[in-house]
């Protein structure tokens, strides 16, 4: 099973519920079948903090990503802990979709490039 927790902290009104069944459908078409997911909605000012602090640059971004076990392999009775995906409204406006996937692939292990590129394209819901 696959446990998604969201929080806004945006001060924006968000799809939580449409946040939530992109990032499962994304997982279950990665093979991801079960763990636990958090997905945050931030202020400009919390992402600037965020990524100044995990990545030493001061801008305020559309997404970030902080993966925990990815697709390690856990022992046996380990609960998997995919990670926290942290969006921010201000910088992504209505186009949540794309950063969110983009967010959930890294946390997957995916790194920029055309294979991440291809992922996004099949795995985003036409518009």
């Amino acid at each position: 099973m696959i446990a998604i927790e969201v929080e806004n902290r945006s001060g924006e009104v968000v799809d939580e519920a449409g946040a939530q069944s992109l990032a499962r459908d994304v997982l279950i078409a990665e093979g991801v079948d079960g763990g636990d997911l958090g997905i945050s909605f931030a202020t400009p000012s919390e992402m600037r903090a965020l990524k100044l602090r995990h990545l030493g640059i001061e801008e305020a971004t559309d997404v970030l990503s902080f993966p925990i076990d990815a697709r390690d392999e856990l022992p046996d009775g380990v609960p998997r802990q995919l990670g926290d995906v942290v969006l921010c409204p201000q910088v992504v406006g209505e186009a949540w979709r794309g950063p969110l996937v983009h967010g959930l692939l890294h946390l997957l292990g995916y790194d920029h490039g055309d294979e991440m590129e291809r992922r996004e394209r099949e795995l985003l819901p036409e518009s």
